[in-house]
């Protein structure tokens, strides 16, 4: 196989933000958000505000990477200032209280997309930010003992073999986490962690702590010490660095905190991060609306650079019992003024759960079925890990050295990022692609019970994905490593009676493609019969995998075993789809090749 929330102590883990709508017009929502004063027939930008002013919301303005200096200077004529770039993916955070600010942008040599952040405007919190409260703590008497949870993935036994290493770092992107905890403070990593709250880095001492309890909670989860007090994380032997991307009193995450986020965890080393939220305030971001779509793009960019940076992500699929394969109807968003109910397509996603290389999480009660709140999906979902459901909840650290219930994909998310923490600390050259792939290599299979919306085979299905994690095979060297791995994450549309191609460069492996060279295929197409997929050598032999069949069927999610021990390695590859019929349409969504 290949791989692919929030709460309180007693109660479903669910706020909004944790771990998940709005118009079906494209109008920025900037100019018709609830409660909005300025005029949307403005076209005098006003002066650009030296600080926090009424009527200040956040936008992002996208350019080329790289490009992000010769549009500051519209930024400011336009009625804006520049609150943060990121330079290297071609991301300005802008503020502006002008309601023609974004359409004025994107008129601008140079700017590819401008999308308002939020329907609600930026808190004067943003200008001056307080530091979050260091809370008092709490001493305890108890001592580690087993917990369901850590039985369920067999971390116990993975112990044995190891605790992790201290020099792979993962980041808690969340509410924050309180370092000062007596079960955390011993693997907390200070220099490394941060607030990205608003969207740009606060390193003052103190600023990554917990505006809530969910990221403490998680962080206890990933890496609480093995030190006989309280409890044990998955990964024991690890650091934790936190990244606040919660605002305070809100609690949300809105997209450039998101990408402030992903940009730290890249530039600072960390293995894996954790996200157990969706990017507020849409729980779904839709590429035909302007400000999603800008929002779309914007952490895309974050993410792919942390990835190349070496950080691969682990998300939680969230707790709305959706089927995320097949998406009708949004009516949570926009969680930060009036929810309304769209309707929706599977174009619309879930950031970042839904993104290229993101390993997407979905919670399972004790006993190992599906939770009953856990967000599915045939293709969407990844892997499986304990979340905990009805009076079975996971059991964790909490601010002020306390300790606490929650439930929720937030609390199965971080389950799964421990252990592929554990995985880079056993194989510490593994890529994000190879720790992706391992997760799905050990994990355990588990097929569709009796419920229709169970979508797919044993070895992957919309409920469990590639199975339950399974620490112990992820450390016990049972399994060989992946060879030389390649993928494409790019999007390719393919459109009625045509051919499309996606291309893979290999390079650095010595001599021809083994006799099992694996070919990792994800098609969204909502009729696989009317497909042919061939993969193509770099010499132009054809090798078909998928010839019209599955009639009805939708998507092609399945790794195919190919001879290929004649060709030479070395060279572009392509994975060439022909839709041979009208009416229904699709995408190359990923394709990866293992030799």
């Amino acid at each position: 196989m290949a791989a692919a929330a929030l709460g309180t102590t007693v109660a479903l883990a669910a706020p909004a933000g944790f771990a998940q709508a709005a118009p079906t017009d494209t109008e920025p929502v900037a100019a018709r958000s609830a409660g909005a004063t300025r005029s949307a027939t403005t076209t005098t930008p006003a002066a650009a505000p030296a600080a926090w002013a009424a009527g200040t919301r956040a936008y992002l303005v996208i350019t080329a990477p790289g490009g992000t200096s010769a549009v500051g200077g519209a930024v400011t004529s336009n009625g804006g200032s520049v609150f943060a770039t990121y330079d290297a993916i071609g991301v300005i955070v802008a503020h502006s209280t002008s309601a023609s600010f974004a359409s004025a942008m994107r008129s601008v040599g140079g700017v590819q997309q401008v999308g308002a952040t939020r329907t609600s405007d930026v808190p004067a919190d943003a200008y001056n930010p307080a530091l979050p409260a260091n809370p008092s703590q709490s001493t305890t008497t108890l001592t580690e003992s087993n917990r369901w949870d850590m039985t369920q993935i067999k971390a116990e036994q993975a112990w044995a073999v190891t605790t992790g290493s201290a020099t792979v770092k993962v980041g808690v992107l969340d509410t924050g986490v309180d370092d000062q905890h007596q079960d955390i403070a011993p693997n907390f990593n200070a220099a490394d962690s941060a607030s990205c709250a608003y969207g740009k880095a606060d390193t003052r001492a103190g600023a990554w702590r917990d505006v809530g309890t969910h990221g403490t909670h998680v962080a206890g989860t990933i890496a609480a010490a093995k030190n006989g007090k309280g409890v044990i994380g998955v990964a024991p032997g690890v650091k934790i660095s936190a990244v606040r991307i919660a605002e305070p009193t809100s609690s949300l995450f809105f997209a450039e905190n998101t990408i402030c986020g992903f940009m730290w965890a890249g530039d600072h080393g960390f293995k894996v991060t954790n996200n157990s939220y969706y990017t507020d305030p849409w729980q779904f971001n839709c590429p035909d609306n302007l400000d999603q779509a800008a929002i779309i793009e914007g952490v895309r960019r974050a993410q792919v650079y942390a990835e190349g940076k070496g950080s691969l992500q682990v998300a939680a699929a969230g707790n709305s019992n959706y089927d995320l394969a097949n998406k009708t109807t949004d009516s949570e968003s926009p969680n930060d003024s009036t929810p309304v109910t769209r309707t929706i397509t599977n174009a619309c996603i879930d950031i970042p759960t839904e993104l290229p290389g993101v390993v997407t999480v979905a919670s399972q009660a004790s006993g190992g079925a599906k939770a009953s709140y856990s967000n599915f999906g045939n293709g969407v979902i990844d892997i499986a890990a304990p979340g905990g459901d009805g009076s079975t909840q996971v059991y964790s650290t909490l601010p002020g050295g306390k300790y606490g219930n929650m439930s929720g994909t937030s609390m199965a998310s971080p389950h799964v990022a421990g252990v592929a923490a554990l995985i880079a600390s056993t194989n510490p050259t593994f890529t994000p692609a190879q720790i992706r792939d391992q997760l799905g290599v050990q994990a355990t299979d588990r097929a569709c019970p009796s419920d229709t919306r169970c979508k797919g085979t044993t070895t992957k299905n919309g409920f469990f994905g590639e199975g339950a994690v399974d620490a112990l095979k992820a450390v016990g060297g049972s399994t060989p490593p992946p060879g030389a791995y390649f993928e494409n994450l790019t999007d390719v549309t393919i459109a009625d009676n045509a051919t499309v191609e996606s291309p893979i460069t290999v390079s650095g492996v010595t001599g021809n493609a083994p006799a099992t060279l694996k070919v990792g295929v994800d098609i969204k197409h909502t009729y696989i019969g009317d497909l042919k997929v061939d993969l193509v050598a770099p010499d132009g032999t054809v090798y078909t995998v998928h010839n019209r069949t599955g009639s009805g069927t939708d998507n092609i999610v399945q790794t195919f075993t190919v001879n290929a021990s004649a060709e030479v390695a070395n060279g572009v590859w392509k994975l060439r789809v022909n839709d041979n019929a009208s009416q229904d349409t699709g995408k190359i969504d990923a394709w990866n090749l293992t030799f």
